[in-house]
C-alpha cells in the first residue's frame, strides 16, 4: 500500500499539510477501514479506481488534491445496514475532523466535507467542477463492460447478504430507478462521451434482471 500512502500524503500537501508523520497515520487509519472485511466493492479497489480517474482528469477540477481528499474519505465509513445518506454523512463527518486535526485549512476542509457528501445521490450543480469529478470517478464503474459491470453488481449484492431477496430487488431496483432518472450520470464532458450511453444499457440491463431470475448475483 505504499504507493497509496504516497498518493494521499501528496494530496495532504497539496491542501496544506504539512506534518508528514501525523499524514501517514490518518492514511494508514483510512486505509484500515478501506479494508474493513465486509466490504466486497466497496474496498481498496474502489479507492484506487476513484483516485486514477481523479488523476487522470485533474486538469478539468478547480482543486484536485480537495477532490483527492474527498476521494479518499468519501466511503471511509461504509455500514451496508446503515439506512439512507448515514454512511456519507459520517464519512463527510470523519473528514473534516481527521482534516482539521492535520491543521488544513478551515474553507478547504469545509469544501472536502461538501464533495463526500455530493456522493449521497450524484446530484450535482452544473458550474461544480470538482463535484462533477468526483462524482464522475464514483459512478465510472458503471460504464464497465458488461461481464465486469456484473461482477460490480454481484460484490454489491454480497454487502447486503443479510437482506432478503425480495426485499434487496426492490431496494436495488430503487437505487438504479433514481440514478436512470439523473438529467446526466457524467457530468464532464471527455467522460460523459464515453461512458454515459455504455452506463445506462448496464442499468437498464440490471434493473430488468431484478424483475426475473437472478443473473448477476453469482
Amino acid at each position: 500500500m505504499t504507493d497509496l500512502l504516497d498518493r494521499w500524503r501528496a494530496a495532504a500537501r497539496g491542501a496544506g499539510v504539512t506534518l508528514d508523520d501525523a499524514a501517514t497515520r490518518a492514511g494508514e487509519h483510512l486505509l484500515t477501514r478501506w479494508r474493513e472485511p465486509h466490504r466486497r466493492y466497496h474496498t481498496v479497489a474502489h479507492l484506487t479506481a476513484v483516485l486514477d480517474v481523479v488523476d487522470g482528469h485533474a486538469a478539468l477540477a478547480d482543486r484536485p488534491d480537495l477532490v483527492r481528499l474527498a476521494g479518499w474519505c468519501h466511503d471511509a465509513i461504509y455500514d451496508p445496514r446503515a439506512p439512507g445518506d448515514t454512511n456519507e454523512r459520517d464519512s463527510a463527518a470523519l473528514a473534516e475532523s481527521l482534516l482539521t486535526r492535520l491543521g488544513v485549512p478551515a474553507t478547504a476542509v469545509a469544501e472536502v466535507r461538501r464533495l463526500v457528501l455530493l456522493t449521497a445521490g450524484h446530484a450535482v450543480p452544473t458550474d461544480d467542477r470538482d463535484g462533477a469529478l468526483l462524482c464522475d470517478a464514483d459512478l465510472a464503474v458503471l460504464a464497465a463492460p458488461p461481464a465486469a459491470y456484473d461482477r460490480y453488481a454481484a460484490a454489491i449484492r454480497q454487502e447486503y447478504a443479510h437482506v432478503p431477496e425480495p426485499a434487496f430487488r426492490t431496494g436495488r431496483a430503487g437505487v438504479l430507478t433514481a440514478l436512470l432518472a439523473l438529467p446526466a450520470l457524467f457530468r464532464l464532458p471527455p467522460l460523459a462521451d464515453r461512458w454515459e450511453q455504455p452506463a445506462r444499457d448496464n442499468l437498464r440491463r440490471e434493473l430488468a434482471s431484478l424483475s426475473g431470475p437472478s443473473t448477476l448475483a453469482g
